[in-house]
Formats: C-alpha cells, structure tokens, sequence
C-alpha cells in the first residue's frame, strides 16, 4: 500500500520539513531523505498540510552525554539557576540525553520543563567515608550497601552509582573500597529491582571484584588490562571513558605528588594509557559509550569534545558518533530517528561521519518538536 493509499498524517498545528541526509542509523540503508515533525513527533509520512518550515542539514538524533553531573559542581549540589545553566549548556552542544551519573541535588523539576534534556538519573554516588569528594556521596560501610542501592535505585530512574575506587591516604595510592561479598549481594540487589549498576573506577585492582559481582557498566576505566578487557567483552560490560576528564590527571598528579608520589606516579601512567586502553576496548568489542563527567570540575557542552577524543583514542568516526547517538540511545533504552518517537534531534551543516569537528557546531536543535 502506497503513503497516498494510507493516507497521511494531520496535525493541530503547522508542521517541520526536515531535509536530509536523516542519519537514523549507523548503515546506508537507514539513511532517510527527509522527515516531518507533527505536534513534537516524528514521522516518514508527508501530512495533509500547508504551513510547513523548512530544514536542511545532516541530521542526527539527539547526542547523549551517558555520564554528566547535572546540579552538581565540585562542591556538591548547586542551586536550581546553576543547574539550569548546565543543563542549558548541554542542550546546546547537542546533547538532548543525559544520563546523570550521581547528583546531590534533586533534579525531579527538569521532568517538567519542555526545553530541558531529557535526564536519566543514577541516583546519589555511594562511597566509603572519606574515600570520595566531600559533599558528593552517601558515605556508607559496606554492610549499608545493599540498603543504599535498594534506595537510590527506587529514587533515579534505572541506574545506581557506586564509587569503586579512590585514593587510601594510609596506602598513598588508589585502592577499591568495597569488598566482593557486599559487591555481589548489592548488585544482584539493583538487578532483582530492574536497576543496572555502574561504577567510578581509575584503577586495576577494583575492576576483577565488580566484574564478578556483575557490575552493568565502570566509567572512567582507565586500569582497564589486557587480562581484563577479555572478562569486559564476554560479559557486555560497558565502559565510558570521559576522555576530556582524564585529561585532567596530569594536574591531580602534580597537586599530589608531594605528599602522594606513588599515587601521583599511577595517575600519570593511567593518563599516559588512556588512549591505548580505549583502543583495546574498542578492538575486543567492549560497549563504549560517550561521556564528559560534566558537572563536577567540568563545564558542561562537551559532548562533541567527548566524541573527537574517541577519535583520536583510535576509534573510527562513525564508531565514535554512535558512541553519542545510535548504539548510546539503544543501550539506555530511548529511541531515535524513529516514527513516532520524541522530535528530539540536531541539524548540521556538514556529515559528522566525515569530521567529528562538525559536531562542535549544530546548526539546529530540535527538541520536543521545537527548535531550541
């Protein structure tokens, strides 16, 4: 049956022409030539209409920044105007999906707000006493930490974050901070409820501990090893590697090494890996997924930032962009360029999959079906 025979959609009010290249998907045939937005949804069909606006541009479904701090700085959680700023600052880069990957602050009343990005919420970090940032996480014992994950994963939206390593001061270097047996009953907690669970990880020796407990997905990941990218594939845990964030070591290593030095050596190394270890990754198959860890020392809008180091680190482009878009969406269960689904997308005014630079530079942002 022809588009004519079905007949085509109405609408309540006047409707977007988007002209492509629509870029649905990572493959040529999910190419689309053009889409309409009616009444903030997306669809193939051309509706019976006259007052349509017109678009033109490569088009990409809304980025996806799957770790960002929103209502969060580096002092713990910020008042309702900042985090507007920062959530506004994504939106513009972009970035039409966030999830947050531990907040402080309670971000509920973005639900409400049309012209915010949609927020995937983990929750409140979960960390030893005096093992993370001050004013950050619950800072919990291990035999609390079934009863924290049950918590935050009935207060966020799918997701729990726990904090699996941070410096000892009496070891003077990075240590996990949470023993097997509290890992594995937590975890299996989180998954009973339907909640995955993920990690902040910079160093080797938490990662053999949560990927038996079976942890869903460890950000940062730099102490990722040879032994362990195997365990990574086979089991699907992803990892996203905020690469504009570990660009920051080298400074931490300088701030500590006086009174650190082993520490601020391990900081340096895992700065020094980075781009080889998220090569690796990608080589063995490990999900990796785009993430700026905005929010805390980080201004937020980094999203394409995010994706230019993915390059660099080794991964093709178009591997990268999906790393912010197609294959990022699927993972978090949020649709794309589909028919029917949330006009959440960006305009540019060249293809991404040739420069991932294009990225810094959205012509358009559209998002509930209105461009922002």
């Amino acid at each position: 049956m022809s588009t004519a025979d079905r007949g085509s959609p109405e609408t309540s009010g006047p409707a977007l022409h988007v002209v492509g290249p629509i870029l649905a998907g990572p493959e040529p045939e999910d190419v689309r030539d053009e889409l309409w937005v009616l009444d903030g949804r997306i669809t193939f069909e051309r509706p019976r209409h006259t007052e349509t606006a017109t678009v033109r541009g490569w088009v990409l479904p809304g980025l996806v920044d799957a770790h960002c701090h929103v209502g969060l700085d580096d002092h713990g959680a910020v008042d309702e105007a900042t985090t507007e700023r920062q959530a506004l600052a994504d939106r513009d880069s972009g970035a039409l999906l966030l999830r947050d990957a531990g907040s402080a602050a309670d971000t509920r009343w973005i639900d409400g707000r049309e012209d915010l990005p949609r927020l995937i919420r983990a929750g409140r970090h979960l960390a030893r006493p005096r093992r993370y940032i001050r004013n950050f996480a619950h800072e919990i014992e291990p035999g609390d930490l079934t009863a924290y994950v049950l918590q935050e994963a009935h207060r966020g939206d799918g997701w729990v974050k726990l904090v699996g390593d941070w410096i000892d001061r009496e070891r003077g270097d990075l240590a996990p901070c949470w023993p097997y047996d509290a890992l594995k009953e937590a975890i299996d907690a989180a998954h009973a409820v339907g909640a995955r669970v993920t990690a902040h990880c910079f160093a080797e020796d938490s990662l053999p501990d949560l990927v038996a407990a079976g942890i869903d997905c460890v950000e940062h990941a730099t102490g990722l090893t040879e032994a362990m990218i195997p365990e990574f594939a086979a089991r699907g845990v992803a990892i996203v590697p905020t690469l504009v964030n570990i660009a920051t070591f080298p400074g931490i290593a300088d701030g500590a090494s006086a009174k650190f030095p082993a520490y601020a050596a391990h900081m340096r190394a895992l700065h020094e890996n980075r781009y080889a270890t998220v090569r690796a990754a990608h080589d063995a198959g490990i999900p990796i997924y785009v993430g700026t860890d905005a929010g805390g020392s980080l201004a937020h809008g980094l999203v394409g930032s995010e994706v230019m180091e993915l390059v660099r680190a080794g991964l093709p482009t178009k591997a990268a962009i999906s790393a912010a878009s197609w294959s990022a969406r699927a993972w978090l269960g949020r649709p794309g360029l589909e028919e029917g689904a949330s006009a959440d997308f960006v305009v540019y005014d060249a293809d991404p999959r040739d420069d991932a630079e294009v990225l810094l530079h959205p012509r358009s942002v559209v998002l509930r079906g209105a461009a922002r």
